[in-house]
Parts: C-alpha cells; structure tokens; sequence
C-alpha cells in the first residue's frame, strides 16, 4: 500500500500525549503541509495560529473548556494547538478550513506525531477576549474559528485499535 494511504488509514484522533516538546522543524512540517490544502477558487482563506506559547496555549485551553462546561483540559495536555481560522466573506471558508486541518493531521501521523480535532474555534474567537487575541497578533476580525488542531507526541496508551469501517460506506454507482 502506498504511504500516503497508509498515514490516512492509521490516524488517530489521540486524547493523551507525553509531556514532550515537539521539535519546531516538524511543526513548520505540519503547518505547511496545512498550506497545501486546496481551497474553493484558490481563494487560500485559512490562515494558521501555530501556538507553541504554553500561556497562550493554556488561555486557549481554558476559555475552549469554559464554552464546554468542564474543568478539565479539552486539549488533552497536547503542547501545541494549530488553530485554523478562515476569512468569513469567502463562501468556502469552512470547507478550506477544513482541509487545512485534515491536511495537519495526515502530515504529522506521517511524521510519527499525534492529533486530534479539537471543535469550539468559532465560540473561541467569537468571544471578546478571543477577538483581543487576534487583535494582539494583528488578525481582523475578518476571520472566523474552524477548529483546533492539537499536536504531540502520543502516549503510549492513547492509540486504540481503528474500528472497523461500516458496511455500507461506499454505494457503488456502476
């Protein structure tokens, strides 16, 4: 089977990491395998928060557990949080953002790293202190949360067997 199929086909959505750092070379990896994601019109309108900031990564954290009612971290102690986030105007921005985060997570299970999807971006940025966020790094309000792409190494206990696909998946159109 080719690598590419296989890295789809092994994924994981991982729910615990080691307290490890990720080297910033894999990151820069990860992130620009996301660029890569096709876009409706080649409009390219994701952009890419690259969180390896522990505060910020931490505030993230607590303001996404807030809006989910828990006190726990919906990060899963993951180090590093790509928020993908999309210009509003553009018709495809869900879906663009969308591909973005897919493109991520195949790339670094390439890279021997661990992912999971991480909802509440939009809730995240909406909110008045996610808007102060991106006005601190300089990003409008043009844009909007698609989701939080988390990123570590993978515990060792966290990777579960991939269940079976269901039967009727595929519809044979002949």
């Amino acid at each position: 089977m080719n690598t590419t199929i296989q890295d789809i086909i092994t994924r994981r959505s991982v729910k615990k990491y080691l307290d490890k750092d990720v080297p910033m070379e894999l990151i820069e990896q990860v992130v620009k395998a996301g660029t890569y994601a096709p876009t409706g019109r080649n409009k390219q309108s994701p952009i890419i928060l690259a969180v390896t900031n522990k505060e910020i990564r931490n505030k993230l954290s607590k303001m996404n557990a807030e809006i989910l009612g828990i006190d726990s971290d919906p990060f899963y102690g993951a180090p590093v949080v790509l928020v993908v986030l999309a210009k509003k105007e553009v018709v495809t921005h869900i879906y663009d953002g969308t591909l973005v985060m897919e493109n991520m997570m195949i790339a670094a299970n390439s890279l021997g790293l661990g992912t999971c999807w991480i909802h509440r971006a939009k809730e995240t940025f909406d909110s008045k202190e996610g808007k102060q966020i991106l006005a601190d790094l300089g990003i409008t309000e043009e844009y909007e949360g698609i989701g939080n792409c988390i990123l570590g190494y993978a515990a060792p206990d966290a990777l579960k067997p991939q269940p079976e696909r269901k039967e009727d998946y595929i519809v044979w159109v002949k």
